[in-house]
């Protein structure tokens, strides 16, 4: 069925035109609308320092020299005046500045009026940008100086104002006003003004200049994001593929993603995990090939030696009916260890732990092989100083020794010998069974424990067991928690040994067990 979802490479694109879309919608918004917002705080904030600044050198002997650079500094126009209203120095930074409008009797209103309020004033006015009065012969008219002007400072700029002039060139000033005294005992009146509304121009060179880089920005962001999402997503998908070769059940695949370290960390991952299913796939078609050999041989056995005895006579021996008794038990062996390794990899098998002798339940276990090895001239020998007594599930370890037993039965050398020794050290006791075999590779002793593994990869008919004891030891062992391993010297032999915790012992007379 095909899939519905959109490709990683395009969601990759799209997520990216996203981010640039609300980056552009937020520049949009600062730039434009939100604009006059911003440069008021921002006008309104410098002009609060520089007014800090101007007061703390009110008192400097260059004052004039104080005040130009604060001016200049924060792009304001500054006036100090006496409380008469003359001017004591000024700073002009702007032309056509509304305080250097003023004239004597308005800065003297404007500072009884600060008094009034505790020595501040603070307001906005409004501002038109008028050219010249300009008569027609070119002279320039002067206002005249006798006329009234008002006293108000929201009517000031209006008074200046032409008739007509068109409300779009209307700009909006902040007056700040400080009453304050020198050191020397004089008022002095600081009058402020700064424009805390953007230019009309440079606003619309914002706009034009925001055009051209959204233009730019939309271009090389589909750029970009082709290039990125096409980078990004190239070893994804060529992971994908090869992941797709692997569910067809090709375990050659090789993942090579390298682009990015995840991707790196993943390709190995999958690398692993393809190495270890056809380890897997090899493992279960061995399984398939061994278990139908050994059940095919005692099936053949018994139904050989059961038609023989029906159809000639004298051969219904003591002797033939043991061959089907010992081929049946082999049958039940295989059988047997098969449920049991489906039961303890399927996870149902419980744990039934007790106190228990485990010296007694090897000598029991030995006694077992020893009617099944007698017709064979093998020996088991046991040696231990005394009886322990462990926690753990009495049927289950017994399994444990007695799959080891057979393992090593099946391997040892021509001495046809199998020894098993109990060492009990630090609250623990180790019980290592001993063959005099071959000997396993360094190389191969992890592999030991896989079901049906074989050294010489040469499936052979045990002596006894079905083949699957090993893999049984292990998976026992790990639900106990128990420490085990094995240990191998080629041409001298194995010893495979397990630990578990002594929970008693007990003195024995006999330190010797052969069967």
């Amino acid at each position: 069925m095909k899939s519905e979802k959109i490709s990683i490479k395009w969601k990759i694109f799209i997520y990216l035109l996203s981010f640039l879309g609300i980056l552009l919608i937020l520049l949009w918004l600062f730039q434009t609308v939100y604009l006059d917002k911003f440069y008021k705080r921002i006008k309104e904030k410098e002009l609060k320092n520089a007014t800090d600044n101007i007061l703390s050198v009110i008192n400097d002997e260059d004052l004039e020299t104080a005040i130009n650079t604060i001016a200049d500094r924060y792009d304001i126009c500054v006036l100090i005046a006496d409380a008469d209203g003359n001017t004591i120095c000024s700073a002009e930074t702007t032309t056509g500045c509304t305080i250097h409008k003023m004239r004597q009797n308005d800065l003297k209103n404007i500072y009884l009026r600060a008094v009034e309020n505790g020595g501040k004033l603070e307001e906005k006015i409004k501002n038109f940008e008028k050219p010249d009065m300009m008569p027609a012969g070119g002279i320039k008219q002067d206002v005249n100086d006798n006329e009234e002007r008002p006293t108000d400072i929201e009517n000031i700029d209006k008074y200046d104002k032409l008739p007509n002039m068109p409300n779009e060139n209307e700009s909006e000033s902040i007056i700040k006003v400080r009453v304050v005294e020198t050191q020397s005992g004089e008022t002095y009146v600081v009058f402020l003004n700064s424009v805390i509304t953007p230019v009309g121009a440079t606003v619309h060179t914002l706009r034009v200049q925001l055009i051209y880089i959204s233009g730019i920005m939309i271009l090389l962001s589909l750029l970009i994001a082709l290039i990125i999402s096409k980078r990004v997503s190239k070893s994804i998908i060529r992971i994908n593929d090869s992941a797709k070769e692997l569910a067809k059940g090709n375990f050659d695949v090789e993942f090579d993603g390298k682009d990015y370290k995840e991707i790196t960390e993943l390709s190995e991952t999958l690398n692993h995990t393809a190495k270890e299913l056809s380890k897997s796939d090899v493992l279960q078609k061995e399984l398939l090939a061994n278990v139908s050999h050994d059940l095919r041989t005692p099936l053949t056995m018994i139904t050989a030696y059961s038609e023989v005895m029906r159809d000639l006579p004298g051969e219904n021996t003591p002797e033939n009916v043991q061959v089907i008794i010992d081929e049946t038990k082999r049958l039940t062996f295989l059988v047997n260890d098969l449920l049991d390794m489906s039961k303890i990899q399927a996870g149902v098998t419980t744990l039934e732990t007790k106190e228990y002798d485990l010296t007694e339940s090897i000598n029991a276990a030995i006694e077992r092989h020893s009617k099944l090895l007698e017709p064979y001239g093998y020996k088991v020998i046991f040696k231990y100083d005394r009886h322990v007594l462990v926690e753990a599930d009495e049927f289950k370890i017994y399994q444990v020794i007695y799959n080891l037993i057979g393992n090593a039965v099946n391997y040892t050398g021509e001495d046809k010998k199998v020894i098993i020794k109990q060492i009990v050290e630090n609250g623990n006791v180790r019980i290592q069974v001993i063959d005099s075999g071959e000997g396993i590779p360094k190389d191969k002793l992890e592999n030991v424990w896989d079901r049906y593994y074989k050294i010489d990869k040469e499936h052979k008919r045990a002596i006894m067991g079905s083949g699957l004891g090993l893999s049984i030891v292990q998976n026992i062992l790990k639900l106990h928690n128990a420490k085990y391993g094995v240990e191998s010297e080629e041409g001298v032999g194995s010893t495979f040994w397990f630990e578990l915790p002594v929970t008693s012992e007990v003195n024995a007379d006999d330190n010797n067990i052969e069967a």
